[in-house]
């Protein structure tokens, strides 16, 4: 999984990286499929169920599971781009959100919440806590700061599959929730709207929206529980535990 994790972490930022006023979702995703393809590894969303593309991409009101296509993206727009990769047999998965260009300064006020939630819920994984601490965590971040959690979505078990149990839920109650062990492995993942956290379906019967059409953000990082707490497997190069890089 570390192997996974470690390429799944460089094709996102090979992404990240290319994020700017003019390019397409659709490119981003040829950029996964040819990363992929290189390493000898199969991007873990293509035809899982039926989706037809390499990553998910999701753009400004879209939460996630949003399809690449050829419109470009502008200059305020953030995306984010959700990428798993199925390595030897084991699986990494992993997601940021990214601004294009200079976005609103309330953007960038709910990419750097989300993405501090994020790094609040993996800084706290040990053995003995539950998964109903880490999401109380989370929650209490983001709505201390006026944004509120998606509830229909959650994150998730991964390892053989890419999606395993448990359940990892962006909200909870202190104590609640499975209690974590060494060598469990899982996907934090929050996801997290400017504004109110009901979602809805479009037609494509995959992109997630918040129905109030304001924006959100995503941020995900696959993770293994040890001994001594918490080992990151999804980190994008010179990217530091509890932060951007």
């Amino acid at each position: 999984m570390a192997a996974a994790g470690k390429l799944v972490g460089e094709v996102l930022q090979a992404m990240a990286d290319a994020v700017r006023p003019g390019i397409t979702t659709m490119d981003l995703d040829a950029i996964a499929r040819r990363l992929s393809e290189d390493a000898g590894a199969e991007p873990a969303f293509l035809g899982y169920r039926g989706f037809p593309a390499a990553i998910c991409a999701s753009v400004n009101e879209q939460v996630i599971h949003g399809i690449p296509n050829r419109i470009p993206l502008k200059e305020g727009d953030v995306v984010g781009i959700d990428y798993g990769a199925r390595l030897n047999g084991w699986y990494g998965d992993s997601a940021v959100s990214v601004p294009v260009g200079q976005v609103s300064p309330a953007v960038e006020r709910l990419l750097r919440v989300t993405e501090e939630a994020m790094w609040i819920g993996v800084n706290m994984v040990r053995p003995g806590i539950t998964l109903g601490d880490i999401g109380f965590a989370i929650q209490r971040h983001c709505e201390r700061a006026g944004f509120s959690v998606v509830r229909d979505m959650v994150g998730h078990g991964i390892g053989r599959e890419l999606l395993e149990h448990p359940d990892v839920p962006n909200y909870g109650r202190p104590g609640k929730g499975i209690r974590l062990r060494k060598g469990m492995t899982f996907c934090i993942e929050p996801m997290i709207n400017a504004g109110r956290p009901e979602v809805a379906t479009l037609a494509d019967n995959w992109t997630i929206v918040a129905e109030d059409g304001l924006p959100s953000a995503h941020f995900e990082q696959t993770v293994a529980v040890t001994a001594n707490g918490v080992r990151v497997l999804t980190l994008r190069p010179g990217q530091k535990v509890g932060g951007a890089g």
